[in-house]
Order: C-alpha cells, then sequence, then structure tokens
C-alpha cells in the first residue's frame, strides 16, 4: 500500500533551492524528484512502490545501443520510472546545451520501460514533458525552473501524476499526413500552372528536390506529385 506522501516544500522554496544548486548528476536527479514529489503533494517512488516493480528510481534497462554518448555495454539506467505513466531522464545541470541528449537516452530504454505515455526530461534548469501516445502527432511541453511557481507550469507536472492521458494530443498522425499533403499538392498544382505561363527564365523543370534523398515520407511525396504531373527523386 502506497504512504501518504508528506507536503514539505512550497514552490518558492523549491525554486530558490534548485536556482542555487550545482550537483552531480545523479545527487541532483534524485533529491530533485523527490523534492518535486514534496512540492506536488505526489508519493515518492519509495512511498508508492517500496519494492521497485511499478515505480522506482534508476530503473535498470536493457538496451541495443550505448545508453548514453560515450558509455558502453548493452544496459543502463532510467532516472525514474512508473509503469504506465512516465518515464524520467535526467541530465547535469548546465553540462549540455539542451535536451537532446537526455531525450536521445530515454527513447533507447523507450521498448524496455514498456513504451510509457509520457517521457520527461530535465536538467533542472529547464524540463520538458514528451507525449508518446502511439498514432498521434508528438507535442512537448516546457517548463523553465524560474517559471515553476506559476499555477499553470504546477498543473503540468502533477498530471504527470495523476492524469498522463490528459496529454494525449487530439492531433493524429494521420491528419498530419493528410493537412502536408494538401499543401504540397496545392503548391504542386500552383507551380506546373507557373511552368505553362510566358516568361523569360528556363522551363519549369520536369523534375523537383523537394524533400531529401532520406526520409520515411519520400513514397508519400512520390505519389503525391505523381498526381500532378511532377517527379521527385
Amino acid at each position: 500500500m502506497a504512504q501518504t506522501p508528506q507536503l514539505a516544500m512550497t514552490p518558492a522554496a523549491f525554486v530558490a533551492k534548485w536556482s542555487r544548486a550545482e550537483l552531480s548528476e545523479r545527487a541532483g536527479s534524485q533529491e530533485h524528484f523527490i523534492d518535486l514529489c514534496r512540492m506536488l503533494g505526489q508519493p515518492t517512488p519509495a512511498e508508492h512502490d517500496a519494492t521497485g516493480p511499478e515505480d522506482t528510481l534508476e530503473k535498470g534497462v536493457h538496451v541495443t545501443g550505448s545508453a548514453s554518448k560515450g558509455s558502453k555495454g548493452e544496459g543502463g539506467f532510467a532516472g525514474v520510472w512508473w509503469r504506465s505513466k512516465f518515464a524520467w531522464e535526467y541530465k547535469r545541470k548546465g553540462k549540455y546545451r539542451d535536451l537532446t541528449e537526455a531525450y536521445r537516452q530515454l527513447c533507447q530504454y523507450r521498448e524496455a520501460l514498456d513504451n510509457p505515455p509520457l517521457m520527461v526530461v530535465s536538467d533542472i534548469a529547464r524540463t520538458e514533458i514528451h507525449t508518446n501516445f502511439t498514432g498521434t502527432a508528438k507535442q512537448v511541453h516546457p517548463i523553465e525552473l524560474a517559471d515553476l511557481d506559476r499555477p499553470e507550469s504546477l498543473d503540468l507536472l502533477r498530471r504527470v501524476f495523476t492524469d498522463p492521458d490528459s496529454f494525449r494530443p487530439t492531433i493524429t498522425t494521420e491528419t498530419v499526413t493528410e493537412e502536408v499533403a494538401r499543401q504540397f499538392a496545392a503548391l504542386a498544382q500552383a507551380l506546373r500552372g507557373r511552368a505553362h505561363e510566358p516568361h523569360d527564365t528556363a522551363p519549369f523543370p520536369d523534375e523537383v528536390h523537394v524533400l531529401p534523398r532520406r526520409g520515411g515520407h519520400r513514397p508519400a511525396a512520390r505519389c503525391l506529385f505523381q498526381t500532378t504531373g511532377l517527379k521527385i527523386s
């Protein structure tokens, strides 16, 4: 049975403490997350799950490649994990320019962590909530440490614990693909129309490179341009 969480930190105190903090990644991440639980009125991992199969700090995972840049082996650790809710990865404050590496690392853990609906990355100065719902367009909700005492920031963080499904995007990947296809078709038709207008420049080319040579959208784009008589390669 989960223990009753202790309310021991105000948002103002949280921001003041972590604005000054300069700790190692492991020491900083664990205390930061526990303070976050206290501030939000949520149970810490040990309070919620004393043995760790559902909610834990330093969740061990097996990965197919190096867990982080420069590391070796096929194992790693996610900073925090709560089954069916979120995975959370930390990087040391000030070590990286942004949270790209933390997110890359968490993506490698995703399958081993049962593909949680939310993937959260943080370097303490900034926290990003990435949605991970199948068949939807990904959304990112950033929160700066300086803004963490605002009601809207607290609501976002609290919902990570209490209602992760509330982050589910209403826009699906299919909707995005259809809209992109519609815009490409309109652009292609407009360009083809201009190609038949008298002008002093060279004729409009039969082949147009509109997309990079690598990428998953090339088949759809090729179909799209075939309907207008243009080619892509």
